[in-house]
């Protein structure tokens, strides 16, 4: 009988156990991971935690209460419609209690922000590729308090890390529970508070804030409602927004949804906005509009944020003073500026609401509209100065239409402009409309390149064409009842300043105009809101209407002071020959108006007769012998009470060959030319 032997195992050879080890070891490194990660008392990081984070964001950052682990499934805090497969799965979910940020240095040293908890899940195994992933980040009692001291010293900028860290942030959910912003801003004058309170029950919105406090020296109050959880990675979930906040006369009302908030990837609003003056609106949209006064709009705002973010405020409506508006602007980001353009157009334009638009209107309308009540009372010309700091921050290309002007009778209409900006230099060009049968046409530039307190620089071309005496005028009979010619002109001047009042007192060029055929009355002056004329009218011989055979005039400017080459009066009675010099800089006149009878029964009308004074305050003076004189001075002072709109007569047909007028013709047929700006015009 033989010995049988022992069954031996076959030793394990050493490259396999080392093969099965390394793969043990690397199952249970996520095991021990989570054990650790469940187990470990993560108070005892904190000092470290709070250390590395201060050192990252500049500023002093603080657990103050417990900070633990433990799990949890991330659906337990979203509705049911917004979870995924993967909200089901339990992760590690970090709670942090009480924290704090402060401010950086140079600030009060005070919480930035708080949270009386915060708290997120997350994926342990995207950590293997360098990928923090949150699917919701939960705050709950929120505090943030945004503080600006002066325009460089703020506390919502944190230090930018130069360095790109080889870690991604993947968040995709943001929820937030009872919360208070509040925002100091010594720049804007704004202390304002938003109170964040959760809403049960609301198939829309889960959120809802009101606001207090005061921005710019008037009360804000309002408030809104806001989607309870905030998507920040699925771009087809819209995050559904409601807002209508208002400040004094500003308003913004809007309505609407936000597709990936944290980069405004899409917007689509119901919006209304309204305020004193559109130029109000640049602190908020950075987009320069032109004083105005206050107005109204609502119109769809579609848009997004990025290097070339597009924004359409399309189909408003809207109303500027008592003139209605409406249109389609967009606003396109980019280099060198940003550009502004669109299409806008009223059905009417009160004449009234285009006066911010240059200073002209009066100092209460200046307060309401938020700028200074800068208008001296002595002074006709707006001194309000334009601010060209902001011109070369936007590009534009705009036209706008006016199918009707109201301006006291209806005698302007079909208003038409293409408004360009393009490097601080705006241009209106064209800028017509239709006046009394006739037409206006002018272009119009400003060059604000230069910026900061340097003048603009100005140029003024500007044409009438057929302007209709009777259409002028149709309340008054006897021009009604009278053979009435036609108002011809011609401008070309060029100026520098910073308000309408400094470039008239620098202005430079030629002014040349003819009215053929007319009447002239205290009656028509008041018509055409010349003031001075109805004060000669009236110390003189009340309101006879006196017949016009012409009126011929070529003036040349030089350093804002037009002086007449040739101004000529042809009335029934007498022949008035008009020299003197009209100064802008300080708005005097000084006239003297030396009438030559056409009869024997008028022979006191060659005494001399003049006009001095200011704009708002002329001066007669005369011998008081001389009552006879009748239409001369009227019609004068018609031209002169407004010696910076007069008009120049270049037409083929004129009076009578006896007439004086007919030898200004020729002077009148050469066109005006106007010196480069800030050059004297040519004698």
């Amino acid at each position: 009988m033989t010995d049988k032997q022992p069954h031996r195992r076959t030793p394990m050879s050493r490259p396999l156990k080392i093969t099965l080890s390394i793969a043990g070891v690397l199952v249970a490194i996520p095991f021990i991971a989570i054990i650790i990660l469940l187990t470990f008392d993560w108070n005892r990081a904190k000092p470290w935690l709070n250390a590395k984070v201060s050192e990252a964001i500049d500023r002093p950052f603080a657990i103050a209460g417990n900070l633990a682990v433990h799990w949890e499934r991330p659906a337990a805090s979203i509705p049911p419609a917004q979870r995924t497969w993967r909200d089901h799965i339990p992760w590690p979910h970090l709670v942090a209690d009480d924290v704090h940020v402060g401010n950086p240095a140079g600030l009060p040293q005070q919480d930035m922000a708080s949270v009386h908890q915060f708290s997120f899940s997350l994926d342990p195994f995207a950590l293997l590729g360098h990928r923090i992933h949150i699917p919701v980040l939960r705050f709950d009692g929120p505090r943030v308090d945004l503080l600006r001291t002066d325009a460089t010293h703020y506390n919502w900028v944190f230090k930018h890390e130069e360095k790109e860290s080889k870690w991604k942030l993947d968040l995709e959910r943001l929820v937030l529970a009872q919360g208070v912003v509040h925002v100091q801003d010594a720049v804007t004058k704004a202390d304002v508070t938003a109170n964040v309170n959760t809403l049960a029950n609301d198939p829309t919105y889960g959120i809802a804030f009101t606001l207090d406090g005061k921005y710019n020296g008037a009360p804000v109050d309002g408030g809104g409602k806001l989607g309870k959880v905030l998507s920040l990675t699925d771009q087809d979930t819209p995050f559904p927004v409601q807002a209508d906040v208002r400040s004094g006369p500003n308003r913004i009302a809007l309505e609407g949804t936000v597709t990936r908030p944290a980069k405004l990837a899409a917007i689509d609003l119901r919006l209304k906005l309204a305020a004193a003056s559109m130029a109000r609106l640049y602190a908020f949209t950075g987009v320069l509009l032109p004083e105005t006064p206050a107005f109204s709009t609502e119109g769809h705002l579609t848009g997004s944020l990025g290097d070339d973010s597009r924004w359409v405020y399309d189909d408003f409506k809207g109303k500027v003073g008592e003139s209605d508006i409406a249109g389609r602007l967009e606003f396109q980001t980019g280099k060198p500026r940003n550009k502004l353009t669109g299409n806008v157009k009223s059905r009417q334009l009160r004449f009234a609401d285009l006066g911010p638009v240059v200073g002209a209107d009066s100092n209460a309308s200046k307060k309401a509209r938020g700028v200074a009540a800068v208008q001296p009372a002595g002074k006709a010309l707006p001194v309000e100065k334009f601010n060209t700091d902001k011109w070369k921050t936007l590009d534009a290309d705009v036209r706008y239409a006016a199918d009707r002007i109201v301006k006291d009778k209806n005698l302007l209409n079909k208003l038409s402009t293409h408004l360009i900006m393009k490097n601080g230099v705006l241009t209106l060009d064209p800028l017509n409309f239709g006046l009394a049968g006739g037409t206006v046409n002018s272009t119009i530039k400003l060059d604000g390149s230069a910026g900061g307190t340097a003048p603009i620089k100005a140029t003024a071309d500007v044409t009438a064409r057929q302007i209709k005496v009777k259409q002028l005028f149709p309340q008054v009979e006897k021009i009604q009842q009278a053979t009435a010619g036609d108002i011809y002109g011609q401008a070309k001047l060029t100026a520098t300043g910073d308000s309408v009042g400094a470039m008239m007192a620098n202005a430079n060029g030629e002014v040349k105009g003819l009215v053929s055929q007319g009447v002239v009355s205290k009656l028509l002056l008041e018509e055409a809101g010349l003031n001075v004329g109805n004060v000669i009218i009236t110390k003189l011989f009340g309101d006879k209407p006196v017949q016009l055979n012409c009126l011929a005039a070529d003036l040349g400017v030089k350093d804002g002071v037009a002086h007449t080459r040739t101004f000529v009066l042809d009335t029934e009675e007498a022949i008035v020959d008009i020299n003197g010099s009209v100064n802008m800089a300080n708005e005097q006149m000084d006239l003297r108006i030396k009438p030559e009878t056409k009869g024997l029964r008028l022979f006191t009308l060659r005494t001399p007769f003049f006009v001095r004074g200011t704009f708002k305050k002329p001066d007669l003076s005369l011998d008081k012998k001389v009552l006879a004189l009748k239409g001369g001075a009227a019609a004068v002072l018609a031209t002169v009470a407004a010696p910076v709109a007069a008009l120049i007569p270049l037409i083929n047909t004129g009076p009578g060959q006896d007439s004086p007028c007919n030898a200004l013709l020729a002077q009148a047929h050469a066109k005006p030319q106007a010196p480069p700006p800030g050059k004297s015009a040519k004698r």
